[in-house]
Formats: C-alpha cells, sequence, structure tokens
C-alpha cells in the first residue's frame, strides 16, 4: 500500500475553540461556514441547489492515538469495534458532518451547525441527495440496545453533557 497526501480545500469557521458538541445540532444559530480556497469557488455552483450537504474535514486536534475496541460514552460502558462506533479516534481522522446549506456566498457555504473546532481543515463537499442517501431499511446496529435512551437522545441532539 503507499502512503498518500490530502490538501485542504479550505477552512471550517465555528465559534467552537475548546469543545465542540457530539454531533452537528441543526437548531444552532451561531454563525457556521465553509470558506474555500479561491480556486475552489467555481466548484460551488449550484451547491446552493441542495437542502444538505457532507462536509468531509481533517480532524487535527486530536490528542490519543485509536484503539480498535471503544467503549462510547453513552452506551453504558459496553465495548464495540472502533469501526462500530463514531469515535473521532480514527486510524484515518477523517470527519463527516451532514449540514443545511442555509446560503452561498462567495466562497463561503454558510451552514446550519458543525460539530467542529473553529479552523478546521475542509476536505470536501458533497451533495445530500435523498434517493441515493437516505436508506429506508437501515438500523441502528448495537445502539438499539443500549439501556440509556435519555443519555443517547443527548448525544445524538450534540447536546453537551456530562458523561
Amino acid at each position: 500500500m503507499q502512503n498518500f497526501s490530502l490538501n485542504p480545500i479550505g477552512i471550517i469557521k465555528t465559534p467552537y475553540l475548546d469543545n465542540a458538541p457530539y454531533q452537528p445540532v441543526d437548531t444552532d444559530e451561531q454563525e457556521f461556514y465553509l470558506q474555500l480556497k479561491p480556486d475552489y469557488v467555481a466548484g460551488l455552483k449550484d451547491l446552493d441547489s441542495f437542502t444538505y450537504i457532507y462536509a468531509l474535514y481533517f480532524i487535527d486536534r486530536l490528542n490519543a492515538a485509536p484503539k480498535m475496541e471503544v467503549a462510547p460514552p453513552w452506551a453504558a460502558g459496553q465495548q464495540v469495534g472502533l469501526f462500530a462506533s463514531r469515535s473521532p479516534l480514527r486510524p484515518n481522522p477523517i470527519g463527516l458532518s451532514v449540514v443545511r446549506v442555509k446560503e452561498i456566498k462567495g466562497n463561503r457555504v454558510y451552514t446550519s451547525g458543525l460539530d467542529v473546532f473553529d479552523n478546521t481543515p475542509l476536505l470536501d463537499i458533497k451533495p445530500y441527495i435523498n434517493d441515493l442517501d437516505s436508506k429506508c431499511d437501515a438500523n441502528n446496529g448495537w445502539v438499539q440496545n443500549v439501556d440509556d435512551d435519555e443519555h443517547l437522545a443527548l448525544h445524538i441532539q450534540g447536546i453537551p453533557h456530562d458523561y
């Protein structure tokens, strides 16, 4: 296998400097936007025709190595494989958030709430296409067996809380 590098297409601007929600919060009224480098602005043509987009980014502020088994904080101590979790500590720290497109102005894509720190490197943007991306037979895997529904709901909604 070969090594390769990725080049950011811009940065993500959020109000979060030290603490961010666990998931994007659609109703967060603070300012969030993807700021593209000038060479990529033409790639935004017609993006505003979509309600939602995928924002892919490099999780650049991790301070621990990934483990292949993790205990999600809302799973009451249950251990699962890293790839069966949403842990940000990954072999390749690539993040993915689905966010609402509010407006596009110049090189900025204003969005609903994002779950990343300010100035996170933006790797790519892709449109969320309902008929391709929404799977009506999707399930919740092992998550459906977690007993602490209220705690899980806080994580799903991206609401900061004590573990």
